[in-house]
């Protein structure tokens, strides 16, 4: 079971509703106290709504002014029969929601839309042979996916977008337009975020479609990491990887497409044919050792989906990469092949046998 919230628009008008919702919370500010909805009866919202206003309002002490007020519906005043939505609390609204949704267990309405939160039924996970791998990037196209013998690339014009909003940032910083400036770092972060949604939808079904698994790249803790040019910073500050990878989550979730993570160490300088370590000039890979020639992107994604290091992640319900017994994944863990340090650049993948190009070497 996974829990989504849609955004669906009612094309009604509930300014009396809103207005009255608002001067409640003002109340329940001002007083800064406890209430019932026996204590805004006067007011004459409905009380299931009135209660939902006042705990979200009422407990909180660190709001001091109230903006823009939603109507909150909580489960019990929502009617949810074959898949057609509508509200016991004297509001006119019927809607058909999609025939996954188990449960609806809240609903907020503003001005112009509905905010549904649900429980959804997921597919059962497949068994998959192979993985589609995800090179995700700051620079030029933002997702470099391997589909078998085949590179799709996705999300050219996300840096563009970036590029293109911070020149105009700059230029309103100068004339210290600061209201102009949060209004564009918004249209920013929406266009972006329809770009990740709909690459994260391609890769998705592309994946369900050729009945193959996901592989990403654990990037936890990368903006951490120094890095000494200040372009670079600013880049990677803007870098939107971690809402593309939620987009993919709960998306092959819904389906059942598994979705794996490795360990991001060396697949843009590793070679996809060989297991060499080659050189990498800015997009541009080359093989010393068997002379391959690739785009440093796409030898990654080729990379990542031929990984077998798989590693945790936070939530275990999104990612299934152990057995859920702790110790006799220790044990499957200590038995896999380990790679060793060799003086030629090579990742030998054959380091715990006799056949390695090392064996008996110290581990460096």
């Amino acid at each position: 079971m996974s829990k989504l919230t849609f955004k669906i628009k009612h094309n009604r008008d509930f300014t009396k509703e809103l207005s009255v919702a608002k001067k409640i919370a003002e109340f329940v500010v001002k007083e800064n106290r406890y209430m019932s909805s026996k204590d805004v009866k006067h007011f004459g919202l409905n009380s299931k709504i009135s209660n939902q206003i006042i705990r979200k309002y009422g407990r909180n002490k660190t709001i001091k002014n109230v903006h823009s007020v939603p109507l909150i519906i909580p489960g019990q005043g929502i009617k949810f029969n074959n898949n057609i939505i509508s509200f016991k609390c004297g509001l006119n609204v019927t809607e058909r929601l999609y025939e996954y949704v188990e449960k609806v267990n809240q609903v907020e309405v503003d001005k112009d839309y509905l905010y549904i939160c649900c429980t959804v039924s997921d597919k059962p996970q497949m068994e998959v042979a192979e993985y589609i791998g995800i090179d995700r990037n700051a620079t030029s196209h933002i997702a470099v996916c391997s589909v078998g013998k085949k590179i799709v690339k996705m999300g050219k014009q996300a840096p563009h977008i970036n590029k293109k909003y911070a020149n105009i940032r700059k230029g309103a910083q100068k004339r210290r337009n600061f209201a102009f400036i949060k209004k564009l770092k918004n249209r920013e972060s929406r266009i972006t975020k329809d770009i990740n949604h709909k690459i994260s939808r391609k890769i998705v079904d592309m994946a369900y479609g050729n009945k193959m698994g996901i592989k990403l790249e654990n990037l936890n803790g990368i903006r951490g990491k120094k890095s000494f040019n200040k372009k670079l910073n600013a880049t990677k500050s803007n870098w939107s990887f971690y809402q593309l990878q939620t987009f993919i989550e709960y998306k092959a979730k819904l389906l059942g497409v598994p979705v794996v993570f490795i360990n991001p160490e060396y697949t843009s300088q590793r070679c996809s044919c060989c297991g060499f370590l080659g050189v990498r000039e800015k997009k541009k890979f080359v093989c010393t050792n068997c002379g391959h020639i690739d785009h440093a992107d796409a030898n990654a994604a080729f990379n990542i989906a031929q990984s077998s290091q798989v590693v945790l992640t936070k939530d275990r319900d999104l990612v299934k990469s152990g057995t859920g017994d702790a110790r006799l994944d220790m044990v499957q863990n200590a038995n896999q092949p380990k790679a060793y340090g060799h003086s030629c650049r090579r990742v030998c993948q054959n380091a715990a046998s006799s056949n390695c190009c090392s064996a008996g070497r110290r581990r460096r």
